[in-house]
């Protein structure tokens, strides 16, 4: 790959991109580098487009915007000076990534409790909600209600 290249159906196999997108992100400003032509026109990506492509997958799995992407593509084909602003555009998406990831830990502690709950409550043979059972009886209205949204 090195010395010759890669060619764009490689290119999507190696990332996971169909051909489709990988043209689409180059015609919307996506890629860090200019894409080289062979001489016969079809595009010739390097060791660094694939990196950079691979990083892009990532960005977009996290749930980074096109936009993000294409503003970071742009200061990395801007070259040095422009660190700053490509440091603040990856803070602020690791803040929003960190906020979801404290979110899902939320989320996963309450599925490991009713878990938990549930596979106690089958071992034991018991009957009734496990759940319920759990959970201490509710002081109003609209705790029971909180209760009954949140048990399952």
């Amino acid at each position: 790959m090195a010395g010759k290249g890669l060619g764009i159906g490689q290119v999507a196999q190696r990332t996971g991109l169909s051909v489709h997108t990988l043209r689409l992100y180059e015609r919307t400003g996506l890629l860090a580098g200019e894409v080289r032509r062979d001489a016969s026109g079809r595009r010739v990506y390097s060791a660094w487009d694939v990196e950079w492509l691979t990083n892009c997958v990532k960005f977009r799995t996290s749930g980074m915007p096109l936009a993000t992407i294409s503003r970071l593509a742009q200061l990395v084909r801007e070259g040095a000076g422009n660190e700053a602003e490509r440091l603040d555009l990856l803070r602020e998406h690791q803040r929003r990534i960190t906020e979801q990831l404290a979110h899902l830990r939320d989320c996963l502690d309450l599925i490991d409790r009713k878990v938990d709950s549930y596979e106690r409550h089958l071992a034991a043979g018991a009957s009734g909600d496990p759940w319920q059972q759990s959970q201490p009886a509710p002081a109003s209205p609209g705790a029971e209600l909180a209760q009954q949204v949140g048990g399952a």
